[in-house]
């Protein structure tokens, strides 16, 4: 009979037990389980509701059940519903009544609160971790090419002309952010639940801070109601890492269209790609492809957690259960990404010379030109509508805007001089951008060791 079976008179009907079970997927929790129940046992041996000699029996044998499952000699039973059932089942048929005394004062809807912030507390180390490695791996990058020369694009239109390490740096700040949400995102995970029971707290006499210490949580829980009923702590995370994977799909996107033979700026490494089963020619970006595709899970996941949580009543329900397969498949996914595109990153080999080519356009110097009648005293809204006629004029006459003359210049630009025609240098243009935060060498090289510095 199950656990909790006293009070019915029929349970495991077959059909139910597979419907009901999460042993499937919660097994992954056992060794917090078994780290929150350790600290759970000394407390309340601590405080004398069990013997001393009870706890430390109760302490080794969790030890050796986390060693059976380490090796993986336990048998995981649909039966037994969940992770909690079936260390606690294999603790009371070794221990007998000795074992059954480790249940006292919790409810497994505090249990298992605290199992998902202690897993969640380490996956998000590891994740920001992982986090880090990829700016590093940018941050390499970008200072491998820092004097390298790209169009800039609005509107995926040619702008203005950047520094490549500039734009890989853009998404280094995106990642900081990241980093930074999953941080913050930790401190609320860090609250210690447990003590809670199923919604009401214990008439026993536990003492809560005692767990909290010995399980390094910065506080413990304030409301017992909200304690069992709160996975804001898990939607937060899922928010945070869907904002990740949308910053991932973003840079995937980018390489995508740098990998194409029309932009031509990039080549993958082959680890990072495959054929096609067809076409013998083809090199397919598919880690970026992928990344991007898996996105779509973490919003999903972001999405089924939001859904779940919307109407349930205080305080913990059935539907909860479902929390994890979620949450789960977005720590899965996150720690996916971020095993493959650090090293994709670091083995991309940059087309300089075809950045350089396509940079040399001078339609994209054409705001440098506007900006050049600013600082002769013209406003700019004018500055911009005469630039704007040079380019129709340009067009119309089949001609670069770099290929016209002066006295051609001055039939829309009327303030302009020989050092106009000077305005279209790439290199020139880029220089010229030296504003905290700009694209110019130096704000771009201090950008470079603020990150050297910070990711060391």
């Amino acid at each position: 009979m199950a656990l909790w079976g006293g009070r019915f008179s029929e349970t495991g009907r077959e059909e139910l037990t597979r419907f009901s079970e999460s042993i499937s997927f919660d097994k992954r929790l056992y060794k917090h389980d078994i780290m929150g129940s350790k600290a759970h046992v000394t407390m309340l041996a601590a405080q004398k509701i069990i013997p001393q000699a009870t706890a430390e029996a109760i302490k080794a044998k969790l030890d050796a059940i986390q060693g059976m499952i380490d090796r993986g000699e336990m048998e995981f039973k649909a039966e037994l519903e969940d992770i909690h059932m079936h260390i606690e089942s294999t603790l009371i048929a070794a221990l007998g009544d000795e074992g059954a005394w480790l249940h006292s004062a919790r409810s497994r809807n505090d249990q298992v609160a605290l199992d998902i912030r202690l897993y969640l507390r380490d996956e998000l180390d590891s994740i920001i971790e992982g986090i880090r490695s990829f700016q590093k791996a940018l941050v390499d990058l970008a200072d491998a090419n820092k004097t390298v020369i790209l169009p800039g694009f609005t509107h995926l239109q040619h702008a203005q002309v950047v520094l490549f390490a500039h734009h890989l740096l853009a998404y280094v700040e995106m990642l900081d952010r990241d980093a930074e949400r999953l941080a913050d995102c930790r401190k609320r995970v860090n609250v210690m639940p447990l003590g809670s029971g199923a919604l009401a707290g214990s008439t026993l006499p536990i003492d809560r801070e005692l767990v909290c210490r010995q399980l390094d949580f910065s506080r413990v829980t304030r409301n017992s109601m909200d304690a069992v009923a709160d996975r804001d702590f898990a939607i937060e995370t899922a928010s945070a890492l869907a904002i990740f994977g949308m910053h991932v799909s973003r840079l995937s996107e980018d390489i995508i269209l740098w990998s194409s033979q029309e932009f031509n700026f990039i080549e993958l490494a082959d680890a990072f790609c495959t054929g096609s089963s067809l076409m013998p020619q083809k090199k397919n970006p598919d880690v970026a492809e992928l990344s991007r595709g898996k996105t779509a899970r973490l919003y999903g996941s972001l999405t089924a957690l939001l859904t779940l949580c919307k109407g349930l009543p205080l305080t913990y329900n059935r539907d909860l259960q479902e929390d994890k397969i979620p949450l789960f498949d977005a720590i899965d996914t996150a720690h996916a990404i971020l095993m493959v595109y650090p090293p994709m990153i670091a083995t991309m080999n940059v087309h300089a010379d075809r950045m350089r080519a396509m940079a040399a356009d001078p339609a994209l110097m054409a705001t440098d030109v506007a900006e050049k009648l600013v600082e002769l005293g013209v406003p700019f809204r004018t500055a911009h509508h005469r630039v704007g006629s040079l380019v129709k004029y340009c067009r119309e006459h089949n001609k670069e805007l770099d290929e016209v003359t002066l006295e051609e210049m001055q039939i829309t630009i009327p303030e302009a001089t020989a050092e106009f025609l000077k305005l279209f240098d790439p290199e020139e243009s880029v220089g010229k951008r030296e504003i905290t935060g700009g694209t110019g060498y130096k704000a771009v090289a201090s950008q470079l060791e603020y990150w050297k510095k910070q990711l060391q």
